[in-house]
């Protein structure tokens, strides 16, 4: 029985063909993009920083995040109104937030667009 199985591995071995030819794989087609820029404003940079979401504390990357920039009263409206007249100067420093995607379409910062208007670049308000 050992010598059969001795003589069949040899016809295996000897019908082994190591010579095969590979044809070259089909090449993958490009998936469509959704939007124009890819939902960041990178380009073609390598990698960005990512900064935390103001609301809900999730980190987003630098340029995929939704800037917003608004100014601090520190002072009561009535009470500004009445120290500018006696020709005080009152700062109002500029606080800049940042949000994430989902924060930022709550807000109302960001509205959702159809597919044809989701690649028009422009003002986010």
């Amino acid at each position: 029985m050992m010598k059969n199985l001795e003589k069949n591995r040899h016809k295996v071995q000897k019908n082994c063909n190591y010579t095969q030819e590979y044809k070259e794989a089909p090449r993958i087609l490009d998936m469509p993009l959704k939007r124009a820029s890819r939902g960041r404003t990178k380009g073609g940079k390598g990698s960005t920083g990512v900064v935390q979401c103001t609301n809900c504390g999730q980190t987003v990357p630098k340029d995929k995040a939704k800037k917003v920039t608004s100014k601090l009263n520190l002072v009561e409206h009535t009470l500004a109104k009445e120290l500018r007249a006696q020709g005080a100067y009152i700062a109002s420093p500029t606080v800049l937030k940042h949000y994430c995607i989902s924060c930022a379409i709550h807000f109302k910062i960001l509205k959702i667009r159809s597919a044809d208007n989701r690649r028009q670049r422009g003002k986010l308000r």
